[in-house]
């Protein structure tokens, strides 16, 4: 382990424990989350200037100010995280694994800022978390997802989870494909040796998905995998 690792890793748990007592007191005051995602924010430029690294927002143009979106990006690193925080200009909210809730002032954090839990061995507690969150994506909402469902070992995508396209289905609201390119290089999945380097968050178009019939989920799934395969070509 480098000495950085051995300087950043403490740092990114003091951080996020102090950031997530922070978020954790303002979620009272802070009815729509928006604070609190402020808050976060805040924590990612921290992370990523300790860190050492540039995270660099490619086509910010494909967004339509007031315009609500379900974000849709590969998922190689922890670091994919703050990179999406300090770098997408507009307020979301996450669509995350149920355990990440079950963190310690973490999860406590994330359930007062809005976040999403999804539990998939529970399919009925997972339908209605979708439902509620395409009814506050459809009221202006935009939510981020990891159709891949967790970190992979490879640059190649790992096979895509359905949930998220069912609330953009349901929700009506445009996807935006993501692909982050980089992230792996400065935390590995499985690695604990922080490096610092660039990591590129490449927007493609949104994605329409009027028009789509709910049986088309898997349409629309292959459509944006393509999209996001071609932002990893950038």
């Amino acid at each position: 382990m480098s000495l950085r690792s051995l300087f950043v890793l403490p740092c990114y748990i003091i951080l996020t424990i102090g950031f997530s007592l922070i978020a954790l007191f303002v979620a009272f005051f802070d009815s729509n989350g928006n604070r609190s995602h402020r808050i976060a924010v805040l924590w990612a430029d921290l992370i990523l200037i300790i860190s050492g690294v540039r995270a660099q927002l490619f086509n910010p143009e494909v967004l339509i100010p007031g315009q609500s979106y379900i974000f849709a990006a590969n998922h190689r690193s922890a670091y994919d995280i703050p990179v999406l925080l300090a770098k997408l200009p507009i307020q979301f909210r996450w669509w995350a694994k149920e355990s990440l809730f079950k963190i310690p002032l973490f999860g406590w954090a994330m359930k007062r800022a809005g976040y999403f839990p999804i539990n998939r061995s529970n399919p009925r507690q997972a339908y209605q978390v979708l439902l509620m969150a395409a009814k506050k994506v459809s009221e202006g909402t935009s939510v981020v997802i990891f159709p891949e469902g967790t970190r992979q070992e490879t640059d190649h995508l790992g096979e895509f989870k359905k949930g998220g396209f069912v609330l953009a289905l349901k929700s009506k609201k445009p996807i935006v494909p993501i692909g982050i390119q980089g992230s792996a290089h400065v935390l590995s999945k499985n690695g604990f040796r922080i490096t610092p380097g660039t990591i590129k968050i490449v927007l493609g178009n949104p994605i329409p998905t009027k028009g789509y019939r709910p049986k088309d989920a898997d349409i629309l799934m292959q459509k944006v995998r393509g999209a996001i395969e071609e932002n990893l070509k950038h």
